[in-house]
């Protein structure tokens, strides 16, 4: 970010016109080329956050390389946090070494007097006017103050004490524009090495000190102009914001500026124009747009307060718009509906192609998946007449044109493109309903009738034959084995002789046979 930010500073004074986005005089061209366009480069540079204070959870969160520990942090970072004070970091972190600041909205350098052992502080692209409270920093090596609003330049003479600064920087601030300003901090700052990312050399340093009185005189008296200019700034931010406060009271209920009472008849006339009544229910929304329009359009001075207005103005626009997504809550998407029609879903915007392989009897869904995407981020459920597959939490669900069967089907992943391969062979023997066919009525017909009637009763209707069950030959399966007499009792069994012996039947020599044992049926 830092890099953006000095890359920004160092075209900045190339161009003429004022723009509200950039704050700098530069051309809306150059801004394009630079930065993709002032909406891009925007939303890099005010990022909106609801955390305005430093905190304790803060540094914790931004200390997980130091075990979440705050009183031994030697490094942390707290930019784009939206902070609009310094405050607690010089009592809780009392070792830190490097403290990155940039990206506030910090107006003014206080409470790191303690931190003895920095070394390196950015506060760049913060609302900082005036250079004060760091010589308790004994240890400063490297000073980061681009894109600020430092406009009084004799401040800068409080960094003599501290000795081991050797890198300032200063690009974008109001402050180098002054004629005479490398020259008047060179002199003033014997210790400094590098200004502004150039090395300062021991020729440049004799001259500066040589011309020393005079660079002072002509700095303090554009000093002395810049501070003039900026009370008159302030005093107009001050009238404006009280006009807009003054409006915000004035202003009604109603879209016109009248308060009406009257339930039946809100808007006089309403009732005579309903084309009129359309355009002024519309006019609220233009008007939401042209403001907003004429807000970003407008040309602006780049000052602290303009910088404020667009941090609150992008803070009620998030605000607005998470309001609204509290009220309209995201309706869950409908996969199958009431009557069981299966819908089909493709949430997470995949290729797909669906095939029928007739030699195999299959359909095959190749579903193009991400090709480094993990596997375990995929659900799949096939089912008789639909598949689902779920991609990191997407819902992609087809009909399938035949039913197949879920058991036998196989996922496979290509390892070339990343693919997802199932295959579902088709279900045999499907049952589909028909329509019943009612049977014609029995009639008696004379077997004597005429050939001519029997070939076309024959080509109406199907013959068919009737069997009489008087004369069902099939076999008796319940009476198999026969059942004892009724008067035999429950544990007595029927002694039968042994069968008469037939022509046909031939025992061994050996056979005795015994009454005893029942006979084999």
């Amino acid at each position: 970010m830092r890099k953006w930010g000095n890359l920004m500073l160092m075209f900045s004074h190339l161009c003429s016109c004022r723009c509200r986005l950039c704050r700098r005089d530069s051309s809306l061209q150059i801004c394009l080329w630079l930065f993709g366009g002032h909406t891009g480069w925007n939303r890099t540079l005010w990022v909106t956050r609801q955390k305005n204070k430093v905190t304790e959870g803060m540094i914790r969160r931004r200390a997980e390389h130091n075990e979440c520990q705050i009183f031994s942090l030697e490094e942390v970072s707290l930019h784009q946090q939206d902070i609009e004070r310094i405050e607690h970091i010089d009592r809780w972190c009392r070792d830190l070494r490097i403290l990155y600041l940039q990206n506030n909205l910090i107006p003014r350098i206080e409470n790191l007097g303690r931190l003895k052992k920095l070394e390196y502080l950015n506060l760049a692209l913060n609302n900082i006017e005036v250079i004060e409270n760091l010589e308790g920093c004994e240890s400063l090596q490297k000073l980061d103050l681009t894109v600020n609003f430092v406009g009084r330049l004799s401040s800068l003479e409080s960094l003599k004490h501290n000795i081991h600064l050797r890198e300032l920087f200063l690009v974008g601030n109001p402050c180098t524009e002054f004629e005479g300003y490398r020259q008047y901090v060179v002199a003033s700052l014997p210790q400094l090495k590098c200004l502004d990312g150039t090395e300062i050399s021991r020729s440049e340093r004799i001259r500066a000190s040589q011309g020393l009185e005079e660079v002072k005189r002509r700095v303090w008296e554009q000093e002395r102009e810049y501070l003039r200019r900026r009370a008159r700034e302030k005093e107009e931010a001050q009238r404006k914001e009280a006009g807009e406060e003054k409006g915000n009271k004035e202003r009604k209920p109603g879209f016109d500026g009248r308060w009406y009472t009257d339930i039946n008849n809100t808007v006089p006339g309403l009732e005579e124009n309903k084309e009129n009544q359309e355009v002024e229910t519309i006019t609220p929304e233009l008007d939401e747009e042209q403001q907003e329009r004429e807000f970003w359009h407008t040309p602006c001075t780049f000052t602290p307060e303009s910088r404020l207005e667009v941090h609150r103005h992008l803070e009620d626009k998030k605000r607005a718009k998470e309001k609204e997504k509290e009220k309209k809550p995201k309706a869950p998407r409908t996969l199958i509906t009431a009557d069981g029609r299966v819908m089909n879903v493709n949430e997470p915007k995949l290729d797909f192609s669906l095939t029928e392989d007739e030699e195999n009897n299959t359909t095959v869904l190749d579903l193009a998946v991400y090709r480094h995407m993990d596997t375990s981020l995929m659900d799949v459920d096939v089912q008789p007449t639909y598949v689902r597959v779920s991609v990191k939490g997407k819902i992609f669900q087809v009909v399938l044109p035949a039913e197949v069967k879920p058991d036998s089907s196989t996922a496979q992943r290509s390892q070339t493109t990343g693919h997802l391969v199932l295959t579902m062979p088709r279900a045999e023997g499907e049952i589909k309903v028909t329509t019943s066919v009612s049977r014609p009525p029995r009639a008696r017909q004379n077997r004597r009738s005429s050939s001519a009637q029997d070939a076309q009763r024959k080509n109406d209707v199907p013959e068919r034959l009737e069997v009489d069950p008087s004369k069902h030959t099939g076999l008796d399966l319940a009476n198999i084995v026969p059942r004892p007499s009724a008067k035999a009792g429950p544990l007595e069994t029927p002694r039968t002789g042994p069968p008469a012996a037939t022509g046909d039947c031939s025992f061994s020599e050996g056979f005795v046979d015994d009454p005893d044992v029942p006979p084999l049926i």
